[in-house]
């Protein structure tokens, strides 16, 4: 009884000392994560919060992902053009030299453009590749000029709060050598403005949803197309990823939920007293690996 009484304070300080011990190592992990939690936001204080990428799955309560037909898809010949090894390196650097002069232009003519042509290259941004074929992407043509000037509204309202608040002085300031603020006057003047939402899921029959996979990078990829089919067009046009604005134009232009808005172009002739900065593209050697 005596060994036991005398153990009976010992054993209760170890145990104080394991409690205090928990509960600062504890203290100490929520300090270190509220740490990582204030340095990802001070270093990325611009951050679009409505485009995060995921690929959205359909939570239990809203019923079941009907997926993909799963009858199988019949298969055809393929049998594309093939050109002869000269021939082909001088396509090939026709189709670089007319991207080469691709540029992004903020000054933009309200001359009349063919609505046939911006069906075309919509048409050719369709081309693209998707996640399992779900082709996530919707293009919102605008030419209505009081929608124009309601999306001119919203984005100048809220990019000059990006300029003063959210961007950080950092990116402000390597903007100020392109000579670029938030007044956007070619969404007024652009005879077309192309807004490209991403589908973040599809919706079938009663409700359903059907998951959309890679829908981020597939869109992507189309508006890569979308830049070079203008391009090749003889328009112009510049690529604006309008931050915290898309909520508040999917509403306007009356999108459902599940699009989600992920880049903005105005298309259009550059007006005759268009400049742009005298930038200089990366060589092929500093861009290109070979192993």
């Amino acid at each position: 009884m005596a060994i036991f009484s005398f153990l009976s304070p010992v054993f209760i300080a170890v145990i104080c000392l394991l409690i205090v011990f928990i509960l600062q190592n504890k203290r100490g992990n929520e300090k270190v994560k509220k740490g990582k939690e204030k340095i990802n936001k001070e270093s990325r204080p611009w951050v679009d919060e409505d485009l995060q990428d995921s690929t959205e799955l359909p939570a239990e309560e809203d019923g079941k992902d009907e997926g993909m037909d799963e009858e199988d898809i019949s298969h055809v010949p393929f049998s594309p053009l093939r050109y002869d090894p000269q021939d082909m390196v001088k396509r090939s650097k026709e189709f670089y030299e007319t991207l080469n002069q691709r540029r992004s232009v903020r000054f933009i003519s309200n001359e009349t453009v063919p609505r046939e042509v911006i069906d075309n290259i919509i048409r050719a941004a369709g081309t693209s590749p998707s996640g399992a074929h779900t082709e996530p992407w919707t293009f919102v043509v605008v030419q209505d000029p009081e929608v124009k000037h309601r999306i001119r509204e919203i984005i100048e309202e809220e990019e000059e709060i990006n300029y003063r608040k959210r961007m950080g002085d950092k990116w402000v300031t390597d903007l100020k050598r392109l000579r670029t603020n938030w007044v956007k006057e070619y969404l007024d003047t652009a005879p077309y403005l192309i807004l490209i939402f991403k589908q973040v899921y599809g919706i079938l029959s009663s409700d359903r949803k059907k998951t959309h996979y890679y829908n981020e990078i597939s869109v992507s990829i189309a508006c890569g197309i979308l830049l070079a089919a203008i391009q090749h067009a003889g328009l112009v046009t510049v690529t604006t990823t309008p931050l915290n604005c898309g909520p508040r134009l999917r509403v306007l232009l009356e999108r459902p939920v599940n699009e989600k808005l992920l880049m903005l172009l105005p298309v259009g002739y550059p007006s005759k007293d268009a400049t742009v900065p005298d930038l200089k593209r990366k060589p092929l050697e500093d861009i290109m690996v070979v192993i």
